[in-house]
């Protein structure tokens, strides 16, 4: 007898789902900015990871699976590197706004989605977001700050590498569980870097009941909606709707923080935007985890 094919549909479609999962990620970076003159960046990127993990491992309890050596080893280096996405994304975060902070970040996935192409349509791709970049730089006559620019430049690199590990990641173990260990891990580069500069020493219950906020819409709430959107949407869908990232991020900035841009690092979020569109239409880009599982790559900081 042939099996019926199960008539249920997601609660939410999965374009808002997406698109709610951008704005929860970039409301959480809002708050957690405004956390910044109180616990610094360090100590609110220790508060965010810590409640994360928290907050993952009791959703996914995933000590109720047998983990291989070799699945240790590759959650571990996955752990890592997200851990220092966040803490290397929050430094910047500290110097210049969300907006140009996202926009930079950006380039990472970017780079690796044109990786290795010869085409010269790859290569217009790259053009562009660079001269996205240029328009950012503090050359450019915009008064960025210029560790902040190679702040995020590096949380960029960051979550490239965590896009490849992440795919490698989710071929060896399921997404949720693989996501709650590397949080764990990734808790063990923040949690040490808030502590050392004591960013936990002005904790007050109302500030962890911000950081579990921040926890919730940077991880918990962005990841649960983009399963809900990648079980229905093309990856090449998937990736264009992320490109807006670093516009949503700019409005974010704008609404909670009041950080206004000006028309050249307008245009440059334009055109890193443009390009990062263009080269999900044109290029196998990977998804987030490999095989439709989410993962926090695509979140970036």
């Amino acid at each position: 007898m042939r099996e019926k094919r199960s008539s249920i549909r997601p609660p939410i479609p999965p374009i808002p789902a997406i698109l709610g999962a951008i704005v929860s990620v970039q409301g959480g970076a809002a708050l957690a900015k405004g956390l910044f003159p109180v616990l610094g960046a360090m100590g609110t990127c220790g508060l965010r990871v810590g409640f994360s993990a928290v907050i993952l491992v009791a959703a996914f309890r995933p000590w109720r699976r047998r983990t291989t050596a070799e699945q240790w080893r590759a959650l571990v280096l996955y752990g890592l590197v997200l851990g220092m996405m966040n803490l290397v994304f929050y430094l910047s975060l500290s110097r210049i706004p969300l907006g140009l902070a996202v926009t930079l970040e950006f380039v990472g996935p970017l780079g690796l989605a044109v990786a290795g192409s010869r085409r010269a349509v790859d290569l217009a791709w790259v053009l562009l977001a660079a001269a996205g970049i240029a328009l950012i730089t503090p050359w450019a006559g915009g008064g960025v700050d210029p560790l902040g620019v190679l702040l995020a430049l590096g949380a960029g690199a960051c979550w490239a590498a965590y896009i490849v590990l992440g795919g490698r990641v989710s071929r060896m173990v399921p997404g949720g569980d693989a996501v709650a260990i590397g949080m764990v891990f990734a808790s063990f580069v923040a949690l040490p870097a808030a502590v050392a500069t004591g960013g936990f020493l002005r904790l007050t219950p109302a500030l962890a009941a911000a950081g579990i906020g921040v926890a919730l819409l940077s991880s918990a709430i962005p990841y649960t909606l983009e399963m809900v959107a990648l079980k229905a949407l093309p990856a090449r869908t998937f990736g264009i709707l992320m490109s807006l990232e670093p516009a949503v991020a700019a409005i974010a900035g704008w609404l909670f923080l009041h950080e206004r841009l000006s028309p050249s690092q307008c245009l440059a979020v334009a055109l890193v935007i443009a390009a990062s569109t263009g080269a999900t239409l044109t290029t196998s880009r990977p998804t987030p985890g490999g095989d439709g599982e989410a993962s926090e790559g695509w979140q970036g900081g």
